[in-house]
C-alpha cells in the first residue's frame, strides 16, 4: 500500500514538473528568473534552447509514468531494464541533483546569493532529495 500511495506521489510530482517546463517552453515567463542558475546577480542573459526545455518536459513525464506504472494503476507489460534499473537510476539522478555540481546547483553550492540559489535551497534540492529518498522507499519496500 505504502508503494503503491509513493509512486502516485512521484507519479504527481513528476506530472507537475513536466507542465512547468512545457509552460516555460510556449514561452510562460512565471517563476523562470528563480529557475536558471545565474552567476553573482548578473542579469540573466541564458538562453535555454527550446529543444532541452521539451527533452526535460519529455523526460519528466516518462519519470512519471514509469512511477504510475509501477503504482500498478494501469498496467503496462514494460523492458525489463525499467524494472531491473530504471526504479534504482531515477532515485540516484535526483540524489546526486540534491549534492549538485558544487557551485551553482545543490546544497553544497559555493554561489548562493542569487535568486536561482536562494530557490534551489529551499525548493529544489530538498525537492529532489524527497523524489530520491521516495524513489529508493518504493524499491525497497515492494
Amino acid at each position: 500500500m505504502a508503494g503503491l500511495i509513493l509512486s502516485i506521489i512521484l507519479f504527481i510530482i513528476f506530472t507537475i514538473l513536466g507542465v512547468f517546463h512545457l509552460y516555460w517552453l510556449f514561452g510562460g515567463v512565471w517563476g523562470i528568473k528563480k529557475v536558471i542558475p545565474i552567476r553573482n546577480k548578473e542579469l540573466n542573459t541564458i538562453s535555454i534552447p527550446k529543444t532541452a526545455t521539451l527533452l526535460v518536459s519529455f523526460i519528466l513525464f516518462s519519470f512519471g509514468l514509469i512511477y504510475f506504472i509501477k503504482s500498478g494503476i494501469f498496467y503496462i507489460i514494460a523492458p525489463n531494464w525499467i524494472t531491473n534499473y530504471a526504479y534504482w537510476i531515477i532515485p540516484f539522478i535526483f540524489i546526486l541533483r540534491a549534492i549538485g555540481e558544487f557551485n551553482y546547483v545543490g546544497f553544497f553550492k559555493k554561489i548562493k546569493n542569487t535568486e536561482f540559489s536562494k530557490a534551489d535551497s529551499k525548493i529544489f534540492s530538498p525537492l529532489c532529495l524527497l523524489i530520491g529518498i521516495i524513489g529508493i522507499v518504493i524499491q525497497l519496500t515492494t
